[in-house]
């Protein structure tokens, strides 16, 4: 289990990484002591359809502000800073990757949002809280990387207040054949552990979750990756980006993401779910 914790936390860190992304925001022209979640979205919304994917499963919650939110897999923020700025959440987030929480809580303070995000390095398998304390878990594009389902979808369960609710995009096996590499949760298919969305529902519900939306988004992650694959090939390329998260590796991993998305090697779900006790 440690081994492959560790080559998990490899696939995601980058040294110096906090200081790439403020030097590539004063290129842009950002003034980095008055930061807005915005001004970030282009590199901190590490998932597929990044802000908009984050406003859509947002928007499947009717969140009123009051609620407490763990972030499993929160990266280095900003799913949890959007919905702490746009909602008034009160969000933790948990992060394998001890860089990630490093910059997360940089631009945190940036951001002027230590007061509504806490960010803390830990396992989602056994995670650093309490039974039964948060209203919704909170959870993009991170089970790819999770052998033992069961074992997460448990520790979602625990931390679950009683009909709390769990709102999750996953990235699922499509009936295409196996995904082309490398991608971005994956460099090699050994810390890939993908299933379908069949699969996902039913380990789900065996966990005690009762399903209130399901959504196949396959097609509209589709056209969001054509798109942003378009403007690649005609447009200028942006100091702020996923580039500076993936490395020399993001031309790959996108064209990889494409082909997949496009030959039903992969699809993508939005789900939100319930403590059934």
């Amino acid at each position: 289990m440690a081994e492959a914790h560790q080559a998990v936390e490899r696939n995601y860190d980058r040294p110096d990484l906090g200081a790439t992304i403020l030097a590539a925001l004063k290129q842009a022209g950002k003034d980095v002591e008055r930061l807005t979640p915005d001004d970030l979205a282009p590199v901190d919304e590490f998932h597929t359809g990044q802000r908009g994917a984050t406003i859509r499963l947002a928007e499947l919650l009717h969140l009123r502000g009051s609620e407490r939110v763990v972030d499993v897999g929160c990266g280095i923020g900003g799913p949890s800073r959007f919905l702490a700025k746009q909602y008034g959440c009160r969000v933790s987030g948990l992060d394998l990757t001890s860089g990630f929480v490093r910059v997360a809580d940089m631009l945190a303070h940036l951001t002027g949002l230590s007061a509504l995000v806490d960010y803390r390095q830990g396992d989602a398998l056994n995670m650093p809280f309490a039974d039964q304390i948060f209203d919704i878990v909170w959870c993009q594009n991170v089970s790819m990387n999770v052998a033992n389902r069961p074992a997460l979808y448990a520790e979602m369960f625990r931390v679950l207040k009683p009909d709390g609710q769990l709102a999750i995009q996953d990235v699922v096996a499509g009936s295409g054949g196996p995904p082309f590499y490398p991608l971005s949760w994956a460099r090699e298919p050994n810390i890939s552990f993908l299933i379908t969305a069949e699969e996902t529902r039913d380990k789900l519900e065996r966990a005690g979750f009762r399903t209130t939306t399901w959504m196949d988004t396959t097609k509209t992650s589709l056209e969001e990756v054509q798109a942003r694959a378009k403007v690649a090939k005609t447009g200028s390329p942006s100091p702020l980006g996923l580039h500076l998260l993936l490395g020399s590796d993001f031309a790959t991993i996108s064209r990889n993401m494409l082909r997949n998305l496009e030959e039903g090697r992969i699809g993508l779900l939005n789900a939100v779910l319930r403590r059934t006790h």
